[in-house]
């Protein structure tokens, strides 16, 4: 056994964690199907948010942790509903009231109001398969409507069909007494409107493979369950599926875990062994509020991509799993810091720490050097202090500091300043609120202004925050008072960088140059 291989038998990262659990499935020997399978779904009723690809992300981190500690080969599934019926109209795409007649439509028959793909699920699995493409994620995209239309689940639906009273058994105990009355596993496709239908199933024919319904003008129709006549409701779907695809692995949000006790029953009702499962606490928007793919509130992948490194979201979505995430904008400048802090830490950890680091996991194992010299926190204080509006402003600083450093040499940091200037630009400087100094931060102010003038060694960063912290502690306690000073009164902001770094990188001369500015109320 590997040294690798053999810390990752104990390693305590959650991906490693759940690799094991997977493993034990196959403690006798390696499964029929030849592999280990991975799943993921995705609901295309709105776009795509970041929590479809955090559990794509993360499905990924388990699977390359099983990789570590197995020879069975895996297969990574990407698996989209979109033949479910639109029950409502997004609120975030163009013409909204368009889509409204085609309330019940399988996703895949509503019209696409972005006028670019043959229906709105096409659209929106467009979209999702560009984003978990540009991560470079290895899957295979799954469509509903194939799945049903082509034959694949023929045999599991003659199986529903067969095995129809004790899946209803199953699903009527969890409905309420008025719902029990009308639910059916199976919801029939209308023959001649294509809306997918949630009437009462007058019949079921397990030899024949058909039901037989009324349709809402009091119609009767008896059809196939096969070939994507009908679909199945989305708790016995969910079931059914990971028995049909043999899965052996799914994460899900949190307001599903109720109803894993009904998954497994579902799919043990079918002749299969449920999957192990991961539940994830869900994201939730600057309220407070679930993220929604309807309501598109919360960030999008595309507005994280705009101002931060695909590696940064990774890193977002690696920490704390089981623990509820706020996602909002001021969430970036976080992840992109602690990010190359963990990517400069490990060159110098010992393997058992390696396999704990987030990088180890977003990276499979493969591990990038952090070429940021200058923190992106520190590079958004520079588009401020210079009102930046390209990235060159900000090399301007980078280079007196870091001569070595250019955008050929560290593309991450050219890549970030362009992101820092950007995100200076649209978040940080129309909420900038500079304001004057009380007298005694006017006196440390002063002071310190006097010490940086006299300044004449190099521009070392802990050398000027020791300056700094000196001024300060003769006047202030807490300490944290003066530095909630510097930045409120020289950057606008409530918080801000290490300062000595800070004058280090802006300039001793322009930092002089700035506290005066200050002192004669010109940033106010």
């Amino acid at each position: 056994m590997s040294d690798v291989r053999h810390a990752a038998m104990d390693a305590k990262a959650w991906p490693f964690e759940e690799a094991r659990r997977v493993l034990k499935r196959y403690e006798k020997g390696p499964p029929e199907k030849g592999h280990v399978l991975f799943e993921t779904g995705y609901g295309p009723s709105g776009l795509p948010h970041i929590g479809t690809f955090g559990e794509v992300a993360r499905t990924t981190m388990i699977r390359r942790a099983f990789e570590r500690i197995s020879d069975i080969p895996t297969r990574l599934i990407c698996f989209s509903d979109d033949l479910d019926g639109m029950r409502k109209v997004p609120e975030n795409v163009p013409d909204p009231e368009g889509l409204r007649e085609h309330l019940q439509k399988p996703l895949t028959s509503v019209p696409d109001p972005f006028g670019t793909h043959e229906s709105f699920g096409h659209h929106n699995n467009a979209m999702l398969r560009r984003f978990l493409d540009a991560f470079g994620f290895e899957y295979e995209f799954y469509s509903a409507t194939e799945f049903y239309r082509s034959g694949a689940f023929d045999e599991i639906l003659l199986r529903c069909a067969e095995r129809y009273d004790d899946l209803m058994k199953l699903m009527l105990k969890t409905l309420r007494e008025e719902r029990q009355k009308t639910y059916s596993i199976f919801l029939p496709l209308h023959p001649e409107t294509g809306r997918v239908l949630y009437v009462p199933i007058k019949h079921v024919d397990a030899r024949e493979g058909t039901v037989t319904f009324d349709d809402e003008r009091g119609r009767e129709w008896t059809v196939p369950v096969t070939g994507g006549h009908v679909k199945l409701q989305w708790k016995p779907d969910f079931g059914a599926r990971w028995a049909a695809l043999g899965v052996d692995f799914e994460m899900y949000g949190k307001d599903h875990s109720t109803n894993t006790p009904v998954y497994d029953g579902i799919c043990r009702i079918l002749g299969a062994k449920p999957p192990e499962h991961f539940t994830y606490e869900l994201f939730l928007d600057e309220n407070g509020e679930k993220i929604s793919k309807s309501k598109g509130n919360g960030l999008t992948i595309d507005e994280w991509l705009t101002y931060a490194s695909t590696e940064s979201l990774s890193y977002f979505m690696f920490l704390k799993p089981k623990t509820a995430k706020r996602l909002h904008f001021d969430v970036i400048p976080k992840a992109m810091d602690e990010y190359h802090q963990q990517l400069r830490a490990y060159p110098d950890q010992p393997l058992e720490k390696q396999l704990e680091n987030p990088v180890y996991h977003i990276h499979s194992g493969h591990v990038p050097t952090s070429g940021m010299v200058v923190p992106f926190s520190m590079l958004l204080n520079l588009a401020s202090v210079s009102s930046a509006e390209d990235r060159e402003v900000l090399w301007g600083f980078i280079r007196r500091y870091a001569p070595e450093a250019s955008p050929e040499s560290h593309p991450d940091l050219d890549q970030a300043a362009g992101y820092a200037v950007r995100y200076f630009n649209d978040f940080v400087k129309p909420a900038k609120v500079y304001r004057a100094p009380t007298d005694l931060e006017r006196e440390a102010l002063t002071e310190l202004r006097d010490k940086l003038g006299a300044w004449d060694g190099a521009a070392d960063a802990e050398a000027l925050q020791s300056v700094v912290y000196a001024v300060g502690r003769e006047r202030f306690d807490p300490l944290r008072d003066w530095f909630r000073a510097l930045y409120e009164v020289l950057l606008g902001a409530s918080q801000g960088p290490r300062f000595g770094g800070f004058i280090a990188v802006y300039g001793v001369a322009e930092t002089v140059a700035l506290i005066d500015k200050a002192l004669a109320g010109e940033l106010v």
